[in-house]
């Protein structure tokens, strides 16, 4: 619904050239907004009118004889939004009809009857120099309100200030909510700590992912039941980029919300995102310079390396002290059509939120280190001075982290892949190459969300680059057949001997857990005997095959 702005019909009343002229249907109406006015000289105007204009014409159109023709102007008019009409009922009619005053009335529809003696065209064009004018005023008020934002933020005063502003132009409860920061900003005003609840339960209740309107990049507007009643409610997004950063709440508890209050949420929202824009660029220098040094701190060249040890004061980084690397990886829950580049493009646009979020856990917890990015993912370097309490403190920061962004990206699945601890800051390398293996193997044989590198347990040894070949050959000659073989003939064998290692051998459970009859698990089992020319009964055959299926799950990576 496009804004008007304008007068109201009760301004237009109060015109000098409206002094002998009546409202007599339609008295609710009386706040309509009147954006412009026309004269009726032919019924077919009806089909050119737009919302909020105001019509003026004679009662000779008003076909004395004809209620049905009457009542259907008036809801014609009423359907379409007009602001009212203005009739001349003298001299063609003694009065309007009873009928006709009522529908209009019953629809909120102002009626006005012209006194006979003033011309039609002085209504027009007073009504016109009171719009205009207002219309100036209106855009005086919102510069000086847009010099007033602007100071704020030249000042460095920041969104709290902003917040205020935007409560003492409008007059009514104001909220900003910056998602990018999880932060909420309030002026609410002298009210009642029911309603305080009940608006900031409106502003949680608006980021419902069901709904999915925080999303949208447009002002939402509506009714909410509050207080007993149903006001108005204006939510402007703060977009940037092609992304919402955040929201402007405001509620017409006190007065009503129009075009100047839109123009003010607007110039706020406008404002706000030119102050996240220069501080998404001040945090993206930041975060490359730490990424380029995590980058030279871990880079095989001894000159990078060497130069990233002698920054490491810089970053409070101690040579001595011990250190461990994590890496994170993301990934949304439901990918339907979004392709490998649209999350990509996703997560480019968050990156700097959650280092923001790492490093305010971080420094909660009092950790030293930095967080660094790389292409999909995050590094935490962290340092310790003493390696007893490392462990415990590791296992605090990444629960906090998990549940931070769980909270923050509810459709994004994270893991935390942990390397060892080593002493030395020209160890970290060392560290970092854990980490890495432990996501990468980590995400592919356990569902788990933190993972550390000693818990991949023979994986630690088979998540080895350099086996790779030996890891195929070895798979080759003992599984493989028997994927083969499901291939082709569309048997279950590897889904069996999976069972047989989960439940230890009991071909009862493995029974009840495949929905087969023992007898069938009996034949499967003797079948993958004689495919793979082993015997599950031997001890050793029995470890390779549980050895093959686990590097089947990392070839498969």
């Amino acid at each position: 619904m496009p804004r008007q702005n304008g007068i109201s019909v009760e301004d237009m009343l109060d015109l000098e050239v409206m002094e002998n002229c009546k409202l007599i249907a339609g008295f609710k109406g009386v706040r309509n907004t009147i954006s412009r006015v026309n004269i009726m000289a032919d019924p077919d105007i009806l089909d050119w009118v737009h919302e909020g204009e105001f019509l003026l014409t004679t009662a000779y159109f008003f076909e004395k004889d004809n209620m049905k023709a009457q009542k259907n102007l008036i809801r014609v008019c009423a359907d379409k939004k007009l602001a009212g009409i203005g009739i001349k009922v003298m001299p063609y009619l003694d009065s309007m009809p009873e009928e006709v005053l009522n529908l209009a009335n019953e629809l909120n529809f102002p009626l006005i009857d012209i006194h006979y003696s003033i011309p039609l065209s002085d209504i027009m064009m007073s009504t016109f120099k009171e719009i205009f004018n207002k219309q100036v005023s209106l855009l005086e008020r919102i510069e000086k309100v847009h010099e007033q934002l602007m100071a704020v933020m030249l000042e460095g005063k920041g969104i709290e200030e902003v917040t205020q502003v935007v409560y003492e132009n409008i007059k009514n409860p104001a909220v900003i909510n910056l998602n990018f920061s999880n932060q909420t900003f309030e002026q609410l005003g002298n009210i009642d700590k029911d309603l305080r609840k009940e608006i900031l339960k409106d502003v949680k209740e608006f980021y419902d992912p069901n709904n999915g309107r925080s999303r949208l990049k447009k002002l939402d507007e509506d009714k909410v039941l509050m207080d007993g009643k149903f006001i108005n409610r204006m939510i402007m997004p703060i977009v940037l980029k092609d992304n919402v950063y955040g929201h402007i709440f405001t509620w017409s508890t006190n007065t009503p919300l129009g075009g100047f209050d839109l123009s003010i949420i607007e110039s706020a929202a406008t404002t706000i995102a030119l102050a996240i824009l220069q501080e998404l660029s001040v945090k993206e220098v930041e975060i490359k310079y730490r990424s380029d040094f995590f980058e030279d701190l871990i880079s095989r060249d001894p000159k990078r390396k060497r130069k990233a040890l002698e920054r490491a004061r810089f970053f409070n980084l101690k040579s001595q002290d011990y250190y461990v690397i994590e890496v994170m990886s993301f990934k949304l829950k439901i990918e339907d059509d979004k392709d490998d580049e649209h999350f990509f493009e996703y997560l480019q646009d968050h990156i700097n939120t959650i280092v923001t979020m790492v490093e305010d856990i971080m420094g909660y917890l009092s950790l030293d280190g930095i967080v660094a990015t790389k292409l999909n993912g995050i590094q935490i370097l962290l340092g310790f001075e003493e390696i007893n309490p490392i462990e415990n403190r590791l296992s605090e920061f990444n629960e906090r982290v998990i549940k931070a962004l769980k909270e923050r990206f509810k459709d994004m699945d994270t893991k935390i892949g942990v390397g060892r601890v080593y002493r030395g800051l020209d160890n970290v390398n060392k560290s970092f190459s854990d980490a890495v293996k432990t996501i990468r193997t980590g995400k592919v044989i356990m569902d788990k969300e933190i993972i550390t590198f000693n818990e991949l347990g023979i994986f630690k040894i088979l998540c080895q680059d350099f086996l790779t070949e030996e890891l195929e050959d070895f798979y080759n000659t003992t599984l493989k057949p028997l994927v083969d073989y499901d291939n082709k003939k569309s048997t279950e064998f590897v889904k069996t001997l999976e069972a047989y290692f989960k439940f230890n051998g009991n071909l009862t459970r493995m029974s009840e857990h495949l929905y087969t009859h023992y007898n069938t698990i009996l034949y499967r089992i003797n079948r993958i005997n004689d495919i793979t020319g082993m015997n599950l009964d031997n001890s050793n055959d029995r470890l390779n095959l549980e050895i093959a299926l686990k590097i089947k799950k990392l070839l498969s990576n």
